[in-house]
């Protein structure tokens, strides 16, 4: 499977060595459980968009430290692609801010939670059930880093999963979009080390609950299993069966 990676932001410069950058992160997990994938990516957020929908097999976006509702240039191009995606039916895959892009380009809200920065492990139910979600479990707890959150739902969406903290987590849009809140990508040290980075910008008190919150478990294997098997799914044509 050919998959598009729409790059909405870099690895900040003193993170990028240890780290890599967002698509090395994206690339090295998903090859991770299925080595015969390929990725070609857009720099987005230099307003370099794709031309042709049919140029990859499905799409994914990643996340960003710009808002969907920052009235960039850029963003707004972009949901006009996503809205092109949406009418040919092709996969695609929302990260974090591509979660919210997803819900803003097809009508819904996104805001600033007033519950604040979300950082560190989140906890959520799996509320909802589609025959792609194997193997399915009750909880869907993965990294985060977000101070927005998706407040109304597009039309033919239904949330997946949720918490009271983030009730929109996993969404899916009628048979070949889905959005989830969580960075898979993510791996442990690179969450410690951004929320570090970020600490005046968080703050000190939800960095540490944030960084506490790091020796659970993460899904992150399990989602990436999950994304598959939907553009796989969509690919064929899946009907809308969660």
């Amino acid at each position: 499977m050919r998959i598009g990676l729409l790059q909405c932001d870099d690895v900040a410069p003193e993170l990028r060595d240890e780290h890599g950058n967002y698509p090395e992160m994206f690339q090295r997990l998903f090859t991770s459980v299925d080595p015969t994938l390929t990725f070609r990516v857009w720099r987005c957020l230099d307003g370099e968009m794709p031309d042709d929908v049919d140029a990859v097999d499905a799409w994914l976006t990643t996340g960003s430290k710009f808002g969907v509702n920052d009235g960039l240039a850029w963003v707004d191009e972009l949901c006009g692609f996503v809205r092109r995606l949406w009418e040919a039916d092709k996969p695609l895959v929302g990260v974090c801010f591509g979660h919210q892009l997803i819900a803003r380009a097809l009508g819904g809200e996104v805001v600033k939670s007033p519950r604040g920065w979300g950082v560190g492990m989140s906890f959520n139910r799996v509320t909802g059930y589609a025959e792609w979600m194997t193997p399915w479990q009750e909880g869907l707890d993965l990294v985060v880093s977000h101070q927005d959150q998706v407040k109304v739902l597009p039309p033919e969406a239904k949330v997946l999963a949720g918490s009271d903290f983030c009730p929109v987590y996993l969404m899916q849009v009628g048979h070949h979009f889905l959005g989830v809140q969580g960075h898979p990508e993510f791996a442990k040290p690179y969450s410690r080390d951004l929320m570090q980075l970020r600490r005046e910008l968080v703050g000190t008190e939800r960095v540490r609950e944030g960084l506490a919150s790091l020796h659970a478990p993460v899904d992150a294997t399990l989602m990436v299993r999950w994304i598959l098997n939907f553009m796989k799914r969509a690919m064929e044509g899946g009907g809308d069966d969660g």
